[in-house]
């Protein structure tokens, strides 16, 4: 709107005054099927669906989508199939996973002064890996196995 002549009177329905000499700029991310500028990230016009040209040069979402194309061996299906459980199963397993985990980590980001801090990390270790056996049991009681 910088071309907008600033202080000229006109009406609140009527549109700006624009100067004589303003051109209006191509728009670099403008469809070339129905003209309207694509939104910010857009792959597809969302007034007539045609798909964005892309451009040679690599932007912050090509290197995002390489991102997450090089990291398809975290997607669930692919680590489902793999193991051959069930969603549930898995879900479970991964809930066991973490809990082991911070069982482990309770160690490292609490230090051991006194007797009662000691007792206390134990206390926080049994009730982090008596999740983690719970989740782990709730696994196997949710994989189906097949007859």
């Amino acid at each position: 709107m910088s071309e907008v002549m600033h202080n000229a009177p006109q009406e609140f329905w009527s549109p700006p005054a624009v100067h004589p000499e303003a051109e209006s700029p191509t728009l670099a991310g403008a469809c070339e099927r129905c003209g309207s500028e694509f939104m910010v990230g857009a792959r597809f016009c969302y007034v007539c669906g045609a798909a964005r040209e892309h451009d040679t040069g690599a932007s912050h979402s090509d290197v995002g989508a390489k991102i997450l194309q090089s990291l398809t061996v975290l997607e669930f299906h692919n680590i489902q199939a793999w193991l051959g459980l069930p969603t549930a199963s898995l879900v479970a397993f991964v809930i066991g996973l973490g809990c082991v985990v911070a069982a482990i980590l309770v160690g490292v980001f609490y230090s051991i002064q006194t007797l009662a801090d000691f007792q206390a990390i134990q206390l926080w270790r049994i009730e982090w890996l008596l999740a983690a056996l719970v989740a782990f049991v709730a696994g196997i009681l949710l994989k189906h196995t097949a007859k």
